[in-house]
């Protein structure tokens, strides 16, 4: 029987650990999406314990812990740090077959050294033996970056983001790791949401210009993109529960855009329009800019109402969707192509019954000018685990070439969680290695060590231009 996460954590071939140590270790991380603070890693202020670091508005780890039956006053309430980090060690154990179990445990060891596995008995000893290792240093923001061997990061900002923290990070010589801004107009693409009024004026403000009508509001937008181009932004990143595609005419648009101006309920139909019209127009513009389109499908959230009134927005009450996906993913995809202004697109899945339908829909659009243009991403949120990333490396493999593929990113808050990337890396190697020794590809460690390179870093530094 192996140790607990031994040196050799999920590679289970000879090749796997070869490939493993001697490469995808070593590779630095790109992590092309996340939620991290800019204004958090300017500033640069010590960790101070590991509530902040793990509970802290991590909605994956409240959603296990009240599966436990842990009390919402232990989870997002008012009790203090210690209390909730107890009651989190309390529902580890249970937690047998979770990522959030490995990812804990790499964490753990990755920053702290601790080697002990959570648990009620173990909880007061690993706070004592994290709070002494904080206290030593390395846990500002910035160190944390550096110890996890990043190269660049993408934070999610909105359009009127005045990004002054992007730029004065960019001069800190002492701090070579590429924060960039992408571009997420969410906040204008989902009209039917409450406050879109005040959301399109903060927009006007941020480009200087009064949004009146459609045109207005597309300048504005314009101003906004080529204001996050002077700060490197590589990506725009959108998020859907289906994917819109309801064509219709201009007129009827600006009708909608001036309905939704003045506070008038819409109809499903007439979001979806709105929603269709704007894609298709961004889709263009960051064709023109050579931006990655990066379009999150299927999550539905905030699915309980009663809690989410008492809890709040983005709290761990949102689950898989079950939407058609195929005809107006082709469709939207299809009528940017047909003005040959489909940008580089990378499509998550968070429906694992979808997986197939995008691993081959992207080889509809690829593009001899771009290899591997068209991106099945990783596995995403409710699927980012082992079973999730093996099954959608699988799909990609069968459908396209895996040896395109741009990798792991983290959609984390949280400055621990390059981990993942680790367990990503691991879960990658593992796949080859057993894909090598079953006489299914050649055991030539040069072709395989490029491959692994690839995957892990240079792919995507090449796809962001970074």
């Amino acid at each position: 029987m192996r140790d607990f996460m031994d040196d050799n954590f999920l590679l289970d071939t000879p090749t796997a650990v070869e490939l493993y140590h001697q490469t995808a270790k070593r590779q630095p991380v790109i992590d092309y999406h996340c939620h991290l603070s800019a204004s958090d890693i300017l500033d640069n202020q010590p960790i101070s314990d590991l509530y902040t670091l793990w509970l802290a508005g991590d909605h994956y780890k409240w959603r296990a812990m009240r599966a436990a039956g842990i009390p919402e006053r232990l989870i997002t309430g008012d009790a203090d740090g210690y209390e909730k980090y107890l009651a989190y060690a309390k529902m580890m154990p249970e937690a047998i077959g979770n990522p959030l179990y490995h990812w804990t445990h790499l964490e753990l060891r990755r920053y702290f050294g601790i080697q002990d596995f959570l648990c009620p008995e173990t909880a007061e000893s690993i706070w004592r033996q994290a709070e002494r290792r904080i206290a030593q240093g390395g846990f500002t923001p910035r160190e944390l970056i550096l110890r996890s061997n990043l190269y660049a990061l993408c934070t999610t900002e909105d359009p009127s983001a005045q990004l002054r923290e992007h730029a004065e990070l960019a001069q800190c010589k002492d701090f070579p790791v590429k924060v960039l801004p992408a571009f997420r107009p969410d906040g204008v693409l989902h009209i039917e949401e409450k406050g879109f009024a005040s959301r399109v004026q903060n927009l006007g403000t941020a480009a200087g210009i009064k949004i009146v009508n459609l045109a207005s509001l597309k300048e504005a937008l314009v101003r906004r993109m080529d204001y996050f181009v002077n700060f490197g932004c590589p990506a725009s990143d959108m998020a859907f529960e289906k994917m819109p595609c309801a064509l219709t005419d201009v007129n009827s648009v600006e009708m909608i855009f001036q309905a939704a101006l003045s506070g008038k309920r819409l109809t499903d139909r007439e979001a979806e329009q709105y929603s269709t019209h704007m894609l298709l127009f961004l889709g263009k513009e960051y064709h023109r800019r050579d931006w990655a389109m990066e379009i999150h499908l299927g999550a539905m959230r905030s699915q309980n109402t009663r809690r989410v009134q008492e809890v709040g927005y983005a709290s761990g009450f949102d689950s898989i969707g079950d939407c058609e996906m195929e005809a107006p993913l082709f469709h939207f995809l299809d009528e940017l192509e047909k003005d040959r202004a489909l940008p580089k697109t990378i499509l998550f899945c968070v429906n694992s019954k979808d997986s197939d339908v995008f691993a081959s829909m992207i080889g509809n659009f690829q593009s001899d000018r771009w290899p591997s243009k068209m991106q099945y991403g990783t596995a995403w949120w409710f699927q980012d685990h082992r079973a999730g990333m093996e099954r959608q490396m699988r799909d990609l493999a069968s459908q396209g070439l895996l040896g395109g593929f741009i990798g792991m990113l983290t959609d984390s808050r949280s400055f621990l969680s390059y981990s993942r990337h680790e367990y990503f890396r691991r879960i990658l190697c593992g796949m080859i290695g057993r894909w090598v020794e079953n006489g299914e590809y050649p055991s030539e460690r040069k072709q395989l060590t490029r491959l692994v390179e690839n995957i892990c870093f240079h792919n995507a530094k090449e796809y962001f231009n970074l």
